[in-house]
């Protein structure tokens, strides 16, 4: 019995018996009512844990660590890092542009900019509900390996003349150790904070999920599924949209279940979480369009080349 069925039951008992619904709608419904429950569950827990875990990582002490690896090592740290900090990219691009006025290497602050919206949390919890274990990590791996070659191939190329210039003002403040109450106060309050973001596009992507899921016809996907050019189509329908992991990946999961290869699926995700044009458009306030545009293709590139992957292996 898996960790999660007590809630499968409730629901169906839910649809089925206390409201008595049958066919499709009650599918669809039932489908809506488990995933909207463990999700509800899974973030407030694990967010709650990882906001704790912040508490111990000041923004000030991870510029500092960081600024001192200029190597490798440095673009591994920055994009395990990018796994704790904020769930989307358009939170992520001022602790980015806060990493450059502190000196650490352009190559470095870009692992942290993809990793960021690519493996952060969100994404990891509802993988982890919806998929599990296996498909988790080789997701946070995959991910990790864009993030940390991206980054460090943009950094071998000293691109920095390509940097807008920008001034920031930065107020220096007294250092503030928190007590344990304190901490728990603030990862509740930060859950809470997210849980008020990201849940209506739970809602919506789960929503959505659940049309797909009972309504889709199961041949909807094949013409794309065997197609050799599926992963970059994917990638590029991905690209215009916007959306956290929260309201994708319920989507992610139906059209999986419809016949979507998960390598085709998972780049599609990574296309509208890391290169959604909302990114784009902040980010060209501090990056010229040339080191954009090498960005740009780079994290493509690392995208598509992953979809194949993980369509070859699985």
């Amino acid at each position: 019995m898996g960790i999660f069925t007590p809630i499968e039951l409730s629901a169906q008992w839910l649809v089925y018996s206390f409201f008595g619904l049958q066919g499709k709608i009650a599918e669809s419904l039932s489908f809506f009512l488990y995933d909207i429950m463990k999700i509800f569950i899974l973030l407030c827990v694990l967010i709650f844990f990882f906001a704790y875990i912040r508490t111990y990582l000041p923004r000030e002490k991870v510029k500092k660590f960081l600024s001192k690896k200029y190597t490798i090592v440095g673009n591994f740290l920055a994009s395990f890092i990018g796994i704790f900090t904020p769930f989307c990219t358009c939170s992520a691009i001022p602790l980015f542009i806060g990493f450059l006025e502190s000196g650490v290497p352009l190559g470095v602050t870009f692992s942290y900019l993809i990793a960021a919206p690519m493996i952060n949390e969100i994404a990891v919890i509802l993988l982890f509900g919806l998929f599990g274990w296996k498909i988790t990590l080789l997701y946070i791996g995959s991910g990790m390996v864009i993030s940390i070659t991206a980054g460090y191939i943009l950094g071998k190329m000293h691109l920095e003349k390509y940097l807008v210039n920008w001034k920031i003002k930065v107020q220096k403040k007294r250092v503030h150790y928190l007590t344990f109450n304190e901490r728990i106060q603030q990862s509740y309050q930060e859950t809470m904070h997210i849980i008020q973001r990201v849940f209506p596009y739970v809602i919506l992507g789960v929503g959505i999920g659940a049309g797909i899921h009972s309504y889709a016809p199961e041949n909807l996907l094949s013409s794309l599924s065997d197609s050799f050019f599926a992963v970059p189509i994917a990638v590029l329908i991905g690209v215009p949209l916007y959306s956290n992991a929260a309201g994708i990946i319920p989507v992610i999961t139906s059209l999986i279940e419809k016949g979507l290869p998960l390598g085709t699926a998972l780049a599609f995700m990574m296309a509208v979480t890391a290169l959604s044009l909302p990114e784009m458009i902040i980010l060209r306030k501090v990056l010229k369009p040339k080191l954009l545009a090498l960005y740009i293709g780079i994290v493509t590139l690392g995208i598509i080349i992953t979809g194949y992957l993980f369509n070859f292996l699985l």
